[in-house]
């Protein structure tokens, strides 16, 4: 389904979703990042190590508290924050935009999610209150073509320093620093950063409402004015979490209570028109959400089969569980949802008397028999994120 900005729910008329299978407990799943991307940056100069990070100006590292590396700020620390802190964090994980015409629709299908690494570990915590029992699967439903006009959901390409392409999902979202012009587009980090042992995404671009009219459905094959009608919109600058960047692997872990990523584009044609205005309109990100009256509604573009990568796919998944690998962390919601790689970063979208909000995007779901996905809580560390972003020219 797409997301109606200006409706009072995300809704868009798509088959009723189906419930099956059985939760498992979530001190026993294997889990992975649906796509952890590992590229390098511009220069193809590994990102330094954990120990090397900034320290806030406010701030002495604590290298203990909340489980963070030696070397970086504690959570409560990141929350202090000044635009001067993720400034200097920025400087450390630059993304590199794609050229014009870079990505062509071969290279576009593909773009495949990485296959595991390996399993994760179970959550650390079983026993802290914090990790209920999954929920039961549910299954995708197909978006109809055409997306609606103000739709914001949109796919993104990278590649990794292995030379390979691969593919996320985004969310145009509401800039309150450019309000009606955002250019930012809310994702998972893995999405924009190769977390503990990788290194920024290169040859970034986000395409808004990819393939709204099925143009490159059913195999078929077409021309960018027709799959890519809102243009292809080069990545300028990218932030995600220090946890991410400093913790993050291709399995899910503590790490993945802080995936997510916020990309700042560019005009493909040099234009002052902004993405929000392109596209026709944004959603807005709701930060420190009210877990108990929210149902959500994740969307994506899975690429892993049984998907192909092409078509706009939706899981209502109602009143979300909670899991936490790091009782220390905001515990992850959770989802029943059979959705696959190349959904990451996706968003899911609840709505607050009566208005339409972002409060996560798709992390982690199993490695095998996709049932369940699960997204960050969105803290002060995300706001803090944002705000920077949203500011910096």
């Amino acid at each position: 389904m797409s997301v109606h900005p200006n409706n009072d729910r995300p809704t868009s008329g798509s088959a009723s979703a189906r419930r099956g299978g059985r939760a498992a407990a979530a001190g026993a799943v294997t889990v992975l990042t649906l796509l952890a991307a590992t590229a390098c940056g511009p220069d193809d100069n590994p990102k330094p190590p954990p120990s090397s990070a900034p320290a806030p100006s406010s701030a002495v590292p604590s290298a203990t508290k909340a489980g963070l590396p030696a070397g970086l700020p504690s959570l409560d620390q990141l929350k202090k924050w000044k635009a001067g802190d993720w400034d200097n964090w920025a400087k450390q994980h630059v993304i590199t935009p794609a050229a014009k015409g870079f990505w062509d629709l071969q290279k576009m299908l593909q773009a495949k999610p990485e296959a595991p690494a390996g399993p994760a570990q179970p959550p650390s915590d079983p026993g802290a209150g914090s990790n209920d029992p999954l929920p039961a699967a549910i299954s995708a439903s197909s978006v109809p073509h055409p997306y609606t006009k103000d739709a914001v959901d949109g796919k993104i390409f990278f590649d990794k320093s292995d030379g390979k392409h691969y593919v996320c999902s985004g969310t145009v979202v509401s800039d309150p620093a450019h309000p009606g012009k955002s250019n930012l587009v809310w994702t998972a980090g893995h999405c924009v950063d190769g977390g503990k042992d990788g290194s920024p995404a290169k040859n970034v671009t986000f395409i808004p409402e990819f393939n709204s009219t099925g143009a490159v459905s059913k195999g078929k094959t077409s021309t960018p004015d027709k799959f890519a009608p809102l243009g292809m919109w080069p990545g300028l600058s990218a932030i995600s979490s220090p946890q991410w960047t400093s913790e993050g692997t291709e399995s899910g872990g503590p790490a993945s209570q802080y995936d997510f990523g916020i990309i700042k584009v560019g005009n493909p044609e040099g234009g002052a028109k902004s993405l929000e205005e392109t596209v026709g309109g944004s959603v807005p990100v709701l930060f420190n959400a009210p877990r108990a009256q929210l149902s959500l509604t994740a969307i994506g573009y899975p690429a892993a089969p049984p998907f192909d990568g092409v078509e706009l796919e939706q899981c209502s998944g109602g009143k979300p569980s909670q899991l936490s690998f790091d009782s220390t962390r905001p515990a992850m919601y959770t989802i029943g949802c059979t959705m696959t790689g190349g959904s990451s970063g996706g968003g899911w979208f609840a709505v607050k008397d009566g208005k339409t909000y972002l409060v996560s995007n798709t992390s982690i779901g199993p490695a095998d028999n996709p049932s369940w996905l699960a997204g960050p809580y969105l803290d002060d560390v995300a706001s803090s994120a944002f705000d920077y972003i949203s500011k910096k020219g």
